[in-house]
């Protein structure tokens, strides 16, 4: 199997997509969002594209790309699409000299079919697993749930990625209590561009930190 990391979520719309290109770009590595959902302001892949300038040799193209901004499983109904769930598991080749970073839809426990959830597909991958939270009031909770979750099936972790402003009490509370590293913060940018990006990835994480658990 190809060397590949997951970047999951605690929930959606937390900025999954600006990490992964960050990542992408720091790792030399490859972009891909096997399920879009919701085209209405460009896809993630079209933003990661943006935010590296990676070719499309480096971006392979989802697999589905559904309308409306929905759990994948409603919205492949709405638009009349069944999504092949084995499909989804064969991973696409790593054309870049790093990893192939795979952005899930929404959190682990989101729906893909009326049958399988995300974090089913992640097993099935058994790649590494990165999980972004968020740092605003809930995330303890929702982090720790996701990080049980993904230890109940026992998918490997790289870490926490935390994003947003500093909360330094909440940040060392997950890290406690989920017992898991702490990757770094990307703290919100004024102006999302990719020299910024580059910048704030590079002065909040140590590439090595991921390398190791894609090379496992």
């Amino acid at each position: 199997m190809n060397s590949a990391i997951v970047i999951t979520g605690t929930d959606t719309d937390i900025g999954k997509t600006v990490f992964a290109a960050a990542l992408c770009e720091a790792l030399g590595g490859s972009y891909w969002k096997p399920v879009q959902a919701g085209t209405q302001g460009g896809t993630d892949r079209e933003t990661v594209r943006r935010l590296t300038g990676l070719g499309e040799e480096r971006l392979p193209a989802e697999r589905y790309v559904l309308s409306q901004p929905l759990s994948p499983h409603r919205a492949a109904e709405l638009d009349g699409i069944t999504i092949d769930f084995e499909a989804l598991t064969r991973l696409p080749p790593s054309p870049g000299p790093g990893p192939l970073i795979i952005e899930g839809a929404g959190g682990l426990m989101v729906p893909l079919t009326r049958e399988h959830l995300v974090i089913d597909l992640i097993g099935r991958w058994r790649a590494p697993v990165v999980l972004c939270a968020r740092t605003a009031l809930g995330t303890i909770n929702h982090s720790l749930l996701s990080i049980e979750a993904l230890k109940r099936r026992a998918i490997p972790i790289v870490g926490i990625a935390f994003i947003g402003d500093a909360m330094a009490d909440t940040e060392r509370t997950i890290i406690d209590f989920a017992g898991v590293k702490r990757l770094g913060r990307l703290p919100r940018l004024p102006s999302l561009d990719p020299a910024s990006l580059k910048s704030a990835f590079a002065a909040n994480f140590v590439a090595a930190d991921f390398l190791a658990s894609a090379n496992a």
